[in-house]
């Protein structure tokens, strides 16, 4: 009942949100009474498409799936972006309303007391066609230059605003749905690893996070997250969580793409579950990642190297599971006794959130969950949004380190703007 529940609150908000975007749409463009009402159909038609898509796995093939919830997902995302700036531009409009009605009340005093007549001691102006008084040809009087009333140059801008927030919003929604989903990058980072061996200093660990395997996250975005991880030449594969989305017949998926993944690190590859792979199923996300060759540290802690060098690698379940699953959420408690207390240790744990409580115990957290904002248009409300600031790339507090990588899918929306995915290196460095 959880995600039917929520999903019914997102249905709400887009709905009322297509009603202001409809009304705007209709009142710019003059829209008569056929227009509006194939406008509205087309908006309805949007969110029930991404319904559909989200809820109806199972019923139908899953190619029918995917092209209704990209149809209906670009479309409701646009609606939601240009409600967004068409706010911003109609708070304008009011301010500007209020502030013109306040200046017009203050300077009416001051205009009543100067009266219309004209100042004293002026020249009369020359009847039309007169003469004047040295015989000379009568000059006529130059016409005031034409001008819009104030009030017709606001419409004329707040109009061309709103127009620009339509065109914003949904050539943000198209190019996140089309472009920026895939825009795939590998971002390189060194971080210092007090008391790493110099045998480890360039240790690479590439992480993968927030695949979301599911309707929209298939074969093709598997092959993708092979080649990077291919190209970031790691000595150790982790990934750190929500690798289903919500159903669990993708775990199938999971453990093939784990098995592509193994060969590609010379220490495997290590893995952590997310909120969404408990949302999915857990048994079979970790199942699956076993069955794919995956060291799976759920509250437990692994050795990587050997006699002549090595650091713990130590993993927790995600707080989501704190006090909703029987002996769930993050223990690093435990994860610790299963490794040497003297060994340098690099944390997996899914949402940054935990780092308070494991800074002074790690050196490093490697964490996902952010998405980086997934869609940030000019700003990133996660920056105030999330807690701590905590959104993306390298934190520090203390001697402890935290990099967010931003994640390889895609969460609501299949759509990324300003947040590209992404596969991280990160290099360990002896200091």
């Amino acid at each position: 009942m959880r995600f039917p529940a929520f999903w019914l609150i997102i249905v709400v908000v887009l709905s009322v949100l297509g009603l202001y975007v409809h009304r705007r749409a209709s009142t710019l463009l003059g829209l008569g009474v056929r227009a509006r009402r194939a406008l509205a159909y087309l908006l309805a038609a949007g969110i029930v498409a991404m319904t559909v898509a989200r809820l109806g796995r199972g019923a139908l093939p899953d190619g029918v799936l995917r092209g209704m919830g990209l149809g209906g997902s670009t479309l409701s995302l646009g609606v939601l972006i240009s409600a967004v700036l068409l706010a911003v531009v109609d708070l304008g409009r009011l301010i500007a309303r209020l502030g013109g009605a306040a200046l017009q009340r203050a300077t009416a005093p001051a205009r009543a007391e100067g009266g219309s007549s004209p100042a004293a001691g002026a020249a009369p102006l020359p009847a039309e066609g007169g003469a004047r008084e040295d015989g000379g040809p009568t000059a006529l009087p130059t016409p005031p230059p034409i001008e819009l009333p104030a009030l017709a140059r606001r419409d004329f801008l707040a109009n061309g605003a709103a127009g620009s927030a339509f065109l914003i919003g949904g050539g943000s929604a198209l190019y996140g749905t089309l472009v920026g989903r895939h825009d795939y990058t590998i971002e390189e980072v060194a971080i210092p690893i007090p008391g790493l061996p110099r045998s480890l200093d360039g240790f690479a660990i590439v992480q993968l996070s927030d695949i979301h395997l599911g309707v929209f996250v298939g074969e093709p975005e598997m092959r993708a997250a092979e080649d990077l991880v291919r190209k970031a030449r790691g000595d150790l594969v982790v990934m750190t969580g929500d690798l289903v989305d919500f159903d669990p017949r993708y775990a199938e998926h999971l453990g093939r793409l784990t098995r592509r993944l193994g060969p590609l690190a010379r220490h495997g590859v290590a893995a952590i579950p997310g909120n969404h792979d408990h949302y999915a199923g857990i048994d079979a996300a970790l199942e699956a990642l076993e069955r794919g060759g995956a060291r799976v540290l759920r509250n437990r802690g692994s050795v990587v190297g050997d006699a002549g060098g090595a650091f713990a690698l130590l993993g927790v379940d995600d707080v989501w599971a704190r006090g909703r699953v029987p002996g769930g959420g993050p223990d690093l408690g435990r994860a610790l006794a299963d490794v040497p207390r003297d060994l340098p240790r690099v944390l997996l744990c899914h949402n940054p959130v935990f780092f308070p409580d494991a800074a002074g115990e790690v050196a490093l957290q490697l964490s996902g969950h952010t998405h980086g904002g997934q869609v940030n248009l000019l700003v990133r409300p996660g920056d105030l949004l999330l807690p701590h600031g905590y959104v993306a790339g390298l934190y520090q507090r203390g001697s402890s380190h935290l990099y967010i990588n931003r994640g390889f899918g895609t969460a609501g929306p299949p759509a990324r703007v300003g947040a590209p995915p992404e596969v991280s290196r990160i290099v360990l460095v002896a200091a």
